[in-house]
């Protein structure tokens, strides 16, 4: 089937309260803008248009569904992660609507607007120079996702910035946003399009098209792990102890150990898959057996999974995908 033959739409579903509830966050700062929102084939804001889309899966529980299956979770599928996604996307299209990013002072404080967005970045995890709100650790990708993301912190409601923030660099730049948003509260956007680019309507790709290149976009280049780590996991050969193979083994804990790796690292489940795919492929091949409890095996796994992880993203391999 294809995209635009899907027969679905925001009005009705839980994705239009959760707008007009970003609606009512921004009304609560007195801010009269209202990016306007379409669906699409994921969360992005386009250059210069004052409004966002989102991803078409989220209006209907089949296709939620269905992107579970494919990617192993729903970006944006509970109603937290999707306020957080929404409150994102809104900091990019309030820059594009009032051309922020051409100030003087907004340049001094996130940096150039114009710099190349990067194909991954490295993050710093224990920097205090950027708010915390996406995963992934995302303000430190570019200017404009740090823009967007010290927006989002300064948006949400019950959130004691100044608190939270104290002692922190990037309390600059909530206080800035804080005075910007007062200084344009009422003011008419300098950009007003109702552009809707990539809009569902428009999107002849079937939903298999759709996910082969979603799978390749999202998959990953991992370096080869050492042999040596996986037989310090499991046996070489088998004995009285080690009967069970170590490939059926990993192959069950696959599904807890790839949401807990994920939850920890900030990296995708389906990229983390493709890692636990090569080591349930290796260990078949070097025969390994498991040797030691299931509890304590699984527990070294997600420590294996982890350090792995952690050493890809270390290496400078942290997409920019918003």
């Amino acid at each position: 089937m294809r995209l635009c033959d899907l027969g679905v739409r925001i009005e009705g579903t839980k994705l239009e309260k959760r707008i007009e509830r970003l609606y009512d966050d921004l009304a609560r700062r007195r801010v009269a803008f209202r990016p306007h929102v379409w669906l699409s084939t994921e969360w992005f804001t386009p250059d210069g248009v004052p409004g966002l889309g989102v991803p078409f899966y989220l209006v209907h529980p089949r296709l939620m569904k269905l992107e579970e299956k494919q990617m192993y979770e729903v970006e944006g599928g509970h109603e937290e992660w999707c306020m957080r996604l929404l409150r994102h996307e809104t900091g990019h299209a309030i820059d594009n609507a009032y051309r922020l990013h051409r100030r003087k002072q907004w340049r001094e404080i996130f940096g150039p607007a114009t710099r190349a967005y990067p194909s991954f970045y490295q993050p710093r995890p224990y920097s205090k120079r950027y708010v915390l709100h996406l995963d992934y650790w995302y303000a430190q990708g570019h200017p404009c996702e740090d823009f967007a993301e010290t927006f989002a912190v300064w948006l949400t409601p019950g959130v004691n910035w100044r608190k939270r923030y104290a002692g922190w660099p990037a309390l600059r730049k909530l206080e800035y946003v804080d005075a910007l948003m007062k200084e344009i509260a009422r003011k008419k956007p300098a950009v007003t399009t109702r552009e809707r680019t990539e809009s569902l309507p428009k999107l002849r790709m079937t939903l298999r098209e759709y996910y082969e290149d979603k799978r390749a976009r999202y998959g990953t280049d991992y370096p080869d792990f050492y042999d040596r780590d996986l037989r310090r996991l499991f046996a070489d050969r088998p004995s009285g102890a080690a009967n069970q193979r170590a490939a059926a083994f990993l192959r069950r804990i696959r599904p807890e150990i790839r949401r807990l790796v994920s939850r920890w690292t900030g990296q995708y489940q389906y990229t983390i898959d493709q890692l636990f795919r090569e080591l349930i492929t290796r260990s078949r091949q070097l025969n390994l057996r498991l040797d030691r409890t299931k509890d304590q095996a699984k527990l070294e796994a997600a420590i294996l999974l982890t350090v792995q992880t952690m050493n890809y993203l270390h290496s400078g391999h942290h997409r920019i995908s918003i």
